[in-house]
């Protein structure tokens, strides 16, 4: 299985590319199923005419009209592999029979029918299938939210029974930090599943969190690489019984700018709240990170969440009327922030990380707004402004460019 994003089958020139990966790989013998994003900036530029024909579009409308895009790059890429001298089919999500539920834009994957793909496997045929993309029972068109396509490309690799799943991508594999923030972060040759979902949650763009989460359900080994150059990249896969754990107690850092915190003031400490606010913003498919609720005077309480900013509008919506039947002082937002997180496995058996954590950002004179803590990661939010800054000081204070392989 290869899944290749946008950047990679970006013009004529990188689907060329991209055709002989497949074509080389197929030559050695191997049964090829690719998974292709969207080429290039295309998706971003559909959003945008959506926006310019109607600023809030049905969500089924979008799935329709956002789903072309990878048709588009699958259908040429399966002449490009043609051209080269394999026989190569171009298939949807829906041709394949990956089934979904019926949520718009954030759809997930109930089952996948494999029956159409191995018989063209068997046809000697190499088969591209487009990322991202679904069908319900109804035959609707669904997506699986941005970024769905290293989903489908595991989703299909499971199916399949793969023995790997290739990510390629435009860089050559996982750092220890964005390098274009860090650079001197360092790539490393294998990460934990536990690592990278606590890194892909907290803002780190290599991997989809629910592709990962995957294949860590059924061990599916990830094996992320540069579909530029022929270098080995960063495996995915569980590590928990290898002593290489103990080198590193943290193995990365992570910055995200795509957040906005919203804050419900003076609502009544009583218990029930909080589960009526959470519960209600579930409803309607919005997804929290941090949660920190403060307690006030006069039995009254502040509650702050942060969510995804692509979800701001529809949570302030939300949060507003339940803020009104709560008779809430006021709702406010903030989308001038970043998140910046610490993981690693090995901070399960060392104390003093969250200290070592709050001391650099001190250091760096970084003030922290929110603070959330799992077994194997720390997440702050901090002004946007200064979340480069914390990023490099957490960093150079876990000592991640001299980390050891």
């Amino acid at each position: 299985m290869q899944k290749f994003g946008g950047s990679s089958v970006a013009n004529a020139q990188r689907l060329e590319r991209v055709a002989g990966i497949i074509y080389s790989c197929a030559k050695k013998g191997n049964r090829v199923v690719a998974v292709v994003s969207a080429m290039g900036d295309t998706t971003d530029e559909l959003i945008e005419l959506a926006n310019k024909i109607n600023p809030d579009p049905p969500e089924r409308e979008m799935d329709m009209l956002m789903s072309t895009g990878e048709q588009i790059a699958s259908a040429l890429l399966a002449m490009a592999i043609a051209r080269k001298g394999r026989p190569a089919i171009s298939f949807t999500g829906a041709q394949v029979g990956i089934i979904t539920d019926q949520h718009h834009t954030t759809a997930k994957i109930r089952t996948i029918e494999t029956k159409r793909v191995h018989k063209e496997l068997s046809g000697g045929k190499a088969v591209v299938v487009t990322g991202f993309q679904g069908m319900t029972k109804n035959k609707d068109i669904t997506t699986l939210g941005r970024g769905g396509s290293d989903l489908s490309a595991v989703a299909l690799a499971v199916a399949l029974k793969a023995d790997v799943c290739e990510i390629y991508t435009d860089v050559e594999g996982i750092y220890t930090a964005d390098p274009r923030i860090v650079p001197d972060a360092r790539k490393l040759k294998c990460i934990d599943f536990d690592e990278i979902l606590e890194l892909a949650a907290r803002g780190a763009q290599v991997m989809h969190t629910r592709a990962v989460e995957v294949a860590k359900k059924y061990d599916m080994p990830l094996h992320v690489r540069s579909s530029f150059v022929p270098k080995e990249g960063t495996m995915i896969m569980s590590m928990s019984k290898d002593k290489y754990i103990e080198k590193a107690v943290v193995r990365g850092v992570a910055l995200t700018e795509n957040e906005a915190k919203i804050t419900i003031a003076d609502v009544p400490d009583k218990p029930g709240i909080a589960a009526q606010v959470f519960n209600e913003l579930a409803k309607v498919h919005v997804n929290i990170d941090m949660i920190v609720q403060n307690v006030g005077c006069d039995k009254l309480n502040d509650i702050s969440f942060t969510v995804a900013k692509g979800s701001l509008q529809k949570a302030l919506k939300t949060v507003k009327d339940i803020g009104a039947r709560m008779k809430a002082a006021e709702v406010t937002y903030d989308d001038d922030i970043a998140k910046v997180s610490v993981a690693g496995v090995g901070m399960r058996a060392q104390a003093g990380v969250a200290g070592r954590c709050f001391s650099a950002l001190a250091k760096a004179r970084v003030n922290i707004d929110m603070i959330s803590t799992s077994e194997i990661s720390i997440s702050c939010v901090v002004k946007k402004e200064a979340g480069k800054k914390a990023l490099a000081a957490l960093h150079k204070e876990f000592g991640l460019s001299r980390i050891k392989q």
